[in-house]
């Protein structure tokens, strides 16, 4: 699969770039931000994905977020693709902020007109893993997952449904359990259909609570002061009770900081080097 190269920029010792490529899942032109560390000029390096929240692009991240350096010292190559399919022509697809383009909740659609293009979660799970392997010096045995609210949605799910397949998950304020909060029942409920029973395989406080692979360290930081967690929007307490009750660890940190808008960059950017050193740590283990 051809990819275009649309930026190329220095940055400790390493690159940042930005690729553009058709995606044959999405049936869209697609493009995502990779860092190459120094060391992937001499070897193959392990691959951390970032998933991101509504609204965003692949550029939010690889402008926002200052991972270069951490990833550089760790030789992490970081993957961060864009957050939906773009300019796919459905009716409705830029009505809303929360839904349609900027908003691809990380699922598989089912129902019409979306299921066409709105192919997320396979994207991120099949389509781009291949594609960054067979473009770039990765190691595909070495691989993990992590995101900021809808995106931390997406990296737990991925995780969850995947044993074995990502070494760790981390994520900043993530959409927990969706099937209880507003943002998760539109964008489900328009993706999925109206039967709430199948919105439970995108759910990751559904999904831990049968989860039996591999083990998970399990990394979440969350603003204090972030309103979508006091609007109910996030619920990270029903998923921190059923990882206990599973027994699957998890480091829940709740920080003096808020997490929304444009100023969630500076929420992950305070904490980002925690989170590449949790991946590092069972990505170089």
């Amino acid at each position: 699969m051809a990819l275009k190269q649309v930026s190329s920029n220095k940055c400790f010792e390493g690159f940042q770039k930005v690729f553009e490529h058709d995606s044959a899942e999405l049936k869209c032109k697609m493009k995502f931000g990779i860092y190459l560390p120094p060391k992937a000029e001499t070897g193959k390096c392990p691959v951390l994905y970032w998933l991101s929240g509504l609204t965003c692009t692949e550029q939010n991240f690889v402008t926002k977020a200052g991972f270069q350096q951490a990833a550089a010292e760790h030789g992490l190559i970081v993957v961060a693709p864009d957050t939906s399919p773009r300019g796919c022509n459905i009716e409705g697809e830029d009505e809303s902020w929360d839904f349609g383009t900027g908003a691809g909740f990380y699922v598989d659609a089912t129902e019409d007109p979306w299921k066409t293009n709105y192919r997320m979660y396979s994207y991120i799970k099949d389509e781009l893993p291949k594609l960054i392997n067979t473009n770039f010096p990765t190691d595909p045995e070495r691989m993990s997952i992590f995101g900021h609210s809808m995106g931390g949605h997406g990296a737990l799910i991925l995780a969850l449904k995947n044993p074995g397949k990502y070494k760790s998950v981390s994520a900043f304020a993530p959409i927990c359990n969706p099937i209880q909060c507003q943002w998760g029942k539109k964008a489900l409920g328009g993706y999925l259909g109206p039967d709430a029973s199948k919105w439970e395989a995108y759910d990751a406080t559904q999904l831990v609570k049968s989860y039996s692979g591999s083990r998970l360290d399990i990394l979440i930081d969350q603003g204090k002061d972030d309103q979508f967690l006091s609007a109910g929007q996030l619920l990270p307490d029903n998923f921190i009770a059923a990882c206990t009750e599973q027994k699957i660890p998890v480091v829940f940190r709740l920080q003096q900081a808020s997490c929304f808008c444009s100023p969630c960059y500076f929420f992950i950017a305070s904490f980002i080097n925690d989170h590449i050193k949790h991946h590092a740590k069972y990505l170089n283990a």
